[in-house]
């Protein structure tokens, strides 16, 4: 045998292997990585797609993100750029933050389909509802920070009021803005994953509750990374959290239940 056609039958025999092994529902570790490739180009597809609406009407969107926020706000600030490329930027911004709230359904979609490989046959019935859940929940947690951002901005602009007047750059407005939104958005993701490893078996109510004290610690040190450093935002966050915790532990009690009544069965 040349070593030519032994080369030929050992590539054959690694092809055919990972046919079956693709067949069997088995991915090695280049599948997944193949997979992750192709996930991360769907979602900037999807999320280009989005933002392109979005740049046109860029001046309508912040119009919007200044007149709303800002409308307790008293002195009222005065927005302005010091660069001279800056307002070009904030529209590319703007666009892309626009672009990931509207893609936000199809890329939790394609992230809960990426996991479900590792995930047994009837775990899997949970990825569809799992990813109406968290589009639900980041939009929720979006919508609440938008309720509350009015208020954070009225304390942070009279902090200062008849001593100092507020003029806010166009680029670190829009970034703090999206940083709070995003913040409150992901932090809603809680219950959907306690929703999701209750389902697999991986928590249960009273794995939560015996570890309350370490999770509040834990809420207010992420509430401290995710939003600026200024207390009343970190605070704000946190209690969300601390709530979210406990509607946590309640999933995790009925849904944790349900599974191991069907585990007897």
């Amino acid at each position: 045998m040349t070593k030519s056609t032994a080369e030929n039958q050992a590539s054959e025999k690694n092809s055919s292997g990972g046919d079956d092994n693709k067949k069997n529902g088995l991915m090695t570790l280049i599948d997944h990585l193949e997979e992750l490739r192709s996930v991360i180009i769907r979602c900037g597809f999807a999320l280009v797609l989005c933002a392109v609406p979005c740049g046109f009407f860029w001046k309508r969107i912040f119009d919007l993100l200044t007149a709303y926020p800002l409308k307790l706000s008293d002195p009222l600030p005065t927005i302005i750029y010091t660069t001279p490329a800056e307002a070009v930027m904030l529209s590319i911004k703007i666009a892309l933050y626009g672009g990931l709230l509207f893609a936000s359904p199809f890329i939790f979609l394609q992230m809960w389909k990426f996991i479900s490989p590792g995930l047994y046959k009837n775990e899997k019935r949970v990825i569809i509802p799992a990813a109406f859940a968290s589009t639900f929940c980041f939009l929720s947690g979006v919508a609440f920070s938008s309720f509350l951002l009015p208020m954070m901005l009225k304390f942070l602009t009279g902090f200062g009021a008849g001593l100092l007047d507020p003029y806010f750059k166009a680029g670190e407005y829009l970034g703090f803005i999206m940083r709070i939104c995003l913040a409150f958005g992901i932090a809603f993701q809680l219950p959907v994953v306690a929703f999701v490893l209750a389902k697999m078996g991986a928590i249960t109510h009273k794995t939560l509750l015996r570890y309350a004290r370490h999770a509040i610690v834990g809420i207010f040190i992420l509430a401290a990374i995710l939003t600026p450093p200024d207390v009343l935002s970190q605070v704000l966050l946190a209690l969300p959290l601390l709530v979210l915790y406990g509607i946590s532990i309640f999933i995790c009690y009925i849904f944790g239940k349900k599974n191991m009544a069907l585990m007897q069965k």
